[in-house]
């Protein structure tokens, strides 16, 4: 049988839907489908705002298995965001396209979200915490149109996995940062964080903000030194964020990127960025209703992206900054690894 190369075939409710907007999918893997990778699920990766919610509701496991068994995927009803995953090939439908030719065995990660990836587990063997993985065993298909990539030789898995979990936002922001730009990193000490701060300055940034909760979280941030100023505030408190980084860049910045793992940080990034400017919410904790509406409020004039976690070479580019930066590179193993 051949499937949609966008998956629709596996959407059980609603009808008409994409599988990422779907309410369930079909993960009964008896069904084989000529043109779906299969593989066999070693490790998930959960977004940063799916686990910390998570965290706070109670049983990590528990909730996970509960979502599996009843969406067929792992899509959290309260953040509507999933993660991504790491395995091994178990099998290449015979009339799947792909440019890279993939052999049963070979580890891969994927670079699609989770909640549109179907899934079954048969068991959660444990949750690690500060990685925000969980290794399992279980099964899950991929379809025509979604991307993976093979883990890399010179990183440990758990590392790949955790870049590859947002490997659209650097690329990005190397493509939206312009030389002498003044930028803002919200949440410049989590993973996101580091990596666009990075990217910022090797973009020739001429200042690079970062704002973090705590003295404690900005550590990794002061380390790699890719902020010429970092800020200690509350995201939710739009107010004193934006005076900390008025106080701190002279002025309001030009760019703006939010990559909090909390909710209500959308306004502390609009009243930080001058009229004209652009914010990047590469944040699955953002509601772009009150970006929106927010901005429309103070009559700010910004240009919002949406964080899209695909850029052409994503992956790539992200592992090739890494390697390029070695005190990120060494963040990155010790928190990770």
């Amino acid at each position: 049988m051949l499937g949609d190369r966008y998956g629709t075939h596996r959407v059980i409710e609603p009808k008409g839907t994409l599988p990422q907007a779907a309410l369930r999918l079909d993960n009964d893997f008896t069904k084989h489908f000529d043109n779906e990778l299969v593989i066999d699920v070693e490790r998930l990766n959960i977004d940063s705002a799916s686990f910390v919610q998570m965290e706070g509701a109670g049983d990590v496991a528990a909730q996970i298995l509960e979502t599996v068994r009843t969406r067929g995927k792992q899509h959290n009803s309260v953040t509507g965001s999933g993660g991504m995953l790491l395995g091994r090939c178990a099998r290449v439908g015979r009339a799947l396209k792909m440019e890279r030719p993939l052999a049963p065995g070979e580890r891969v990660a994927t670079l699609v979200s989770l909640t549109l990836t179907p899934l079954s587990l048969d068991r959660i063997v444990s949750v690690d915490a500060a990685r925000h993985q969980v290794i399992v065993e279980g099964r899950a298909v991929l379809f025509e149109s979604s991307a993976w990539a093979r883990l890399p030789a010179d990183l440990p898995e758990t590392v790949a996995l955790s870049a590859f979990d947002v490997a659209g936002a650097a690329p990005q922001v190397a493509r939206m940062v312009r030389p002498g730009m003044k930028v803002l990193i919200l949440g410049c000490g989590g993973k996101s964080g580091l990596l666009c701060s990075a990217a910022a300055r090797r973009a020739g940034a001429a200042r690079v903000i970062g704002i973090e909760r705590s003295q404690e979280a900005a550590a990794g941030a002061r380390r790699l030194g890719a902020c010429h100023e970092i800020a200690i505030a509350d995201a939710a408190d739009a107010v004193a964020v934006s005076s900390a980084v008025l106080a701190a860049a002279g002025g309001e910045v030009d760019f703006a990127v939010s990559c909090v793992n909390v909710p209500d940080a959308e306004m502390g990034a609009i009243l930080s960025t001058r009229d004209g400017g652009t914010i990047y919410f590469f944040s699955m904790s953002t509601q772009f209703t009150k970006a929106a509406l927010g901005a429309e409020g103070i009559s700010r004039d910004v240009t919002m992206v949406v964080g899209n976690g695909y850029a052409p070479g994503h992956a790539e580019a992200t592992l090739a900054l890494l390697r390029a930066e070695p005190v990120l590179r060494a963040i990155f193993v010790e928190r990770f690894g």
